[in-house]
């Protein structure tokens, strides 16, 4: 049996049930968390903290202007198809932007490399990394859009194997090239291409198995381009200003760090994003399929089922994510070790408190959902540049140095300005779609509350009952704490199922499922 008949043997339906493919990719993204974790061990100890932050500042960059250029169009494309998957016109009007995004990204970094502006805009980094970044940055920009695919057409468990199958044959490539010291800046970039051009090629094979072709022979009218052109730009154009503001920020908090604190804090604060990226993995791959099913609810004008879907899932996806996010963030010493090794030690506060901002992250991912289902892209954007613009002079007096009244805070300063920011945008994105759905804004502030500062009470007292006994063993430590710690959250959920997201018959059905049937009262 091929791989591919292997990743694709599933159920041949238009769309599989909302259901299967929540809780099918929860399991995937538990089982890829645990990969990433090996491989997050394998990484910076590779590259270094230079090289590790030379990586991250540079594919950053790319990351914020691959995503200004597309203007969210992605999403936008995403929520269409979601609504007509069998419009193979929208596909290939996409197909034709995507070109044209690509060709955007390689001209600007051809006409700064020719007018040496790539000395100021990448300060200290050498032109063929910054090639080899904006490549990087398309081949992530173009896998996320083929996954989007995969879930408006229902392939959700197709996708997720592969996805699987890459980390499967991914961990052993990292780790052959870190023993045979082959792990440096260049070779982790070809590394990461093979992955995602192993992904793509898996997903345009089965979409062209189940019935979705991508090459498909399609001509498109002038009236054709200009309605999808006409709906993408109704959808897109409220976010121009939100996507500029967002560029601005964003590189300039990285340009900030990068020109006066240097690479070796930029690899600091690459380490805390990378872990708490670990802890949004778990939950960030659920915001397709929810964006998908808000998409469909709000075509059929159902408010009920969507009001039912966000505290159905939403609730529970910030209370996992707080779960891995309280833990790490109390535990971030023991993190850094596994991880980074001694030579990232600088780095515990910059991972402290970043180890936060997943939980915010999720909130503001899955309620972004529901402003993209309903189109309330303007209203999005609004919250966006208001924050935006209200964080700039709080980065330039964290992270400028003392000479121009700055605290040079480094690392630690842009995590405490990322985090706080995003706390309070998250919130005021919350406040702004509760009335509109029929949610109560102060049952979920309250929930947030509750489940956080338990969380990280428990983690805190787990760590205070175990560090003293291992002081020596930092990772029979680090799992000690997680038991007591999983422990005490298991007994707080059973008892207050609300601070996680559960309701009583959840709780009643997890019961009956773990306990065998004479034991059940």
């Amino acid at each position: 049996m091929s791989i591919l008949q292997t990743i694709d043997n599933e159920p041949r339906t238009p769309a599989d049930s909302f259901n299967k493919r929540y809780f099918f990719k929860l399991a995937a993204n538990f089982a890829g968390l645990l990969i990433g974790l090996v491989s997050q061990t394998i990484i910076p100890r590779g590259l270094g903290p230079r090289s590790y932050g030379d990586f991250n500042y540079l594919t950053g960059f790319f990351s914020q202007l691959i995503s200004f250029i597309e203007l969210n169009t992605s999403t936008g494309f995403f929520t269409m198809l979601s609504k007509n998957p069998k419009d193979s016109g929208l596909v290939r009007f996409y197909m034709t932007f995507g070109i044209l995004v690509c060709l955007a990204v390689a001209g600007f970094v051809s006409i700064c490399h020719i007018t040496s502006l790539h000395a100021y805009i990448w300060p200290g980094e050498g032109i063929g990394f910054i090639y080899l970044a904006a490549a990087f940055g398309l081949f992530t920009w173009v896998t996320q859009i083929f996954s989007q695919m995969m879930d408006a057409y229902g392939l959700t468990v197709a996708a997720e194997k592969v996805k699987m199958a890459q980390k499967v044959f991914g961990l052993p490539l990292l780790a052959l090239l870190f023993i045979s010291g082959k792990l440096n800046l260049s070779g982790f970039f070809l590394y990461n291409y093979a992955l995602s051009m192993f992904v793509i090629a898996a997903f345009v094979l089965i979409m062209q198995k189940r019935g979705f072709p991508l090459f498909k022979k399609t001509e498109l009218t002038a009236r054709q381009r200009r309605h999808y052109a006409r709906q993408s730009y109704a959808y897109s154009h409220p976010l121009f200003v939100s996507g500029l503001v967002g560029l601005v920020v964003n590189i300039f908090d990285m340009w900030l760090l990068q020109v006066f604190s240097g690479s070796m804090e930029q690899g600091f604060f690459g380490l805390s994003m990378q872990i708490g990226t670990l802890c949004f993995l778990f939950t960030g791959a659920m915001t397709p399929l929810l964006t998908r099913e808000f998409s469909v609810v709000h075509a059929e004008n159902d408010t009920a089922r969507m009001k039912e879907l966000f505290e159905k899932y939403i609730p529970l996806m910030v209370s996992i994510a707080a779960y891995f996010s309280c833990f790490v963030s109390v535990n971030a010493a023991k993190v850094i070790y596994i991880f980074g090794g001694g030579q990232y030690g600088a780095a515990f506060w910059a991972v402290s408190v970043m180890a936060f901002y997943p939980i915010h992250q999720t909130y503001g991912q899955l309620v972004g959902s529901v402003y993209f289902a309903t189109g309330k892209t303007a209203l999005y954007r609004n919250i966006g540049v208001f924050f935006g613009i209200a964080g700039l002079p709080v980065s330039f007096i964290l992270m400028a140095s003392p000479k121009y009244f700055g605290l040079a805070a480094g690392a630690v300063g842009l995590a405490v300005k990322m985090a706080a920011v995003n706390i309070l945008s998250v919130n005021a994105l919350l406040f702004y779609i509760a009335k509109p759905i029929g949610i109560s804004f102060g049952r979920y502030l309250c929930h947030q509350v509750i489940c956080i500062a338990f969380m990280a009470a428990a983690a805190t007292a787990a760590a205070l009952i175990v560090n003293p006994l291992a002081r020596d063993n930092v990772i029979a430590g680090f799992i000690v704490s997680g038991v007591i710690y999983t422990l005490s959250v298991a007994v707080f959920a059973w008892r207050v199922p609300f601070a996680v997201g559960l309701s009583g018959d959840d709780i009643k059905k997890i019961y009956q499922a773990l306990t065998p049937m004479k034991y059940r009262k």
